[in-house]
């Protein structure tokens, strides 16, 4: 018996069970008397997420990151990690490949450690599908989870993200409304994130009723951080005859790559060429010349994030989805 049958059979929402649980007033009796009535007769015990009365909490959130050497998802996990501890909570990371197994290997280990919730960082962690999934469902079971950049409609699983979508649909929209068509896009993940982008460079284009070609979608599937090999990757695309006047990337990375390839082969930034970020990274401001980027409002999706598990773990009801909309910082490698 976990906190989600209690609140199934009570016909009450997960935040209500906890309330009750809690001691906290503001439920009505006969909602604190139905639920209370489950657990009589259920034999359910409280795990560390009923925190407000002490019982086996350790103020301690688990923390899933994929790869901690990706300059996204190490900066989230900091961000993450300063915000629980100004809630006075400490943390527990996991890093844990892109292995769907290791996933969920390290996904038990943080719940046996009775965590009082579970912060994923990235889109990687969500699959297309429900079974893909199960093991999120399972442990929003027992335990608030949360989802950074990543949608999954269930009871007790939180999401901050940003509407990547909308940003490159804008974004790929600005060069499409000034005649440039040839505009490469270049990504590097089918995860939950890397699919809306591609979908909103596709829209961009629908939406003005023109063409999509996907000779112009390429997928670099090398190493996140093999900027050489981008840079022959996008050499071996200009080789096929392929013409394009402007890159547009999934990630900082693959932009700066983009500049380089332009530099080496003689291409003027932003004259011959227009290149494009995302993330608005340190990166984008270490190249020369500095990269136009897509702001995601990382900081903020953070604090949002860590916002929404307290008040979850209070036994509040925050909204179960938070969406943020990206920002297109324009620096010296686009004339938009």
């Amino acid at each position: 018996m976990t906190i989600y049958d209690v609140s199934k059979q009570s016909g009450v929402s997960i935040a209500t069970v906890s309330r009750v649980i809690n001691g906290n007033a503001n439920v009505r009796p006969k909602t604190r008397k139905k639920v209370l009535d489950v657990i009589a007769k259920s034999g359910y015990t409280p795990n560390a997420f009923a925190r407000g009365l002490g019982l086996n909490t350790m103020r301690t959130i688990g923390i899933l990151c994929a790869d901690s050497s990706d300059i996204y998802l190490a900066k989230a996990v900091y961000y993450i990690e300063e915000y629980l501890r100004k809630n006075n909570y400490n943390s527990v990371l996991a890093c844990t490949g892109y292995d769907i197994e290791n996933k969920k290997k390290s996904l038990d280990m943080l719940m046996s450690q009775h965590v009082d919730g579970v912060v994923m960082i990235g889109s990687n962690f969500v699959g297309q599908s429900v079974e893909d999934n199960q093991y999120i469902l399972d442990a929003a079971k027992s335990t608030p989870v949360m989802l950074l950049n990543a949608d999954v409609d269930s009871p007790n699983i939180y999401c901050t993200l940003c509407d990547d979508l909308k940003a490159m649909q804008d974004t790929v929209g600005l060069f499409l409304d000034k005649g440039i068509q040839d505009v490469l896009y270049l990504y590097n993940s089918r995860s939950y994130s890397g699919l809306k982008k591609l979908a909103g460079c596709q829209s961009a284009y629908l939406m003005r009723s023109l063409p999509i070609d996907t000779k112009y979608q390429r997928l670099f599937e090398g190493a996140r951080d093999d900027v050489d090999g981008v840079v022959k990757f996008l050499e071996s695309i200009k080789a096929e005859g392929l013409k394009f006047s402007a890159i547009v990337a999934s990630d900082d990375i693959l932009a700066s790559a983009s500049a380089k390839f332009a530099i080496k082969n003689g291409m003027k930034i932003p004259d011959d060429i227009q290149i494009v970020g995302y993330n608005n990274s340190i990166i984008s401001v270490c190249c020369e010349p500095e990269l136009t980027s897509v702001e995601n409002r990382l900081e903020k999706m953070c604090a949002q994030l860590v916002k929404t598990l307290i008040s979850a773990l209070d036994g509040e009801e925050p909204p179960q989805k938070v969406v943020f909309s990206g920002e297109l910082i324009q620096r010296a490698s686009t004339k938009l």
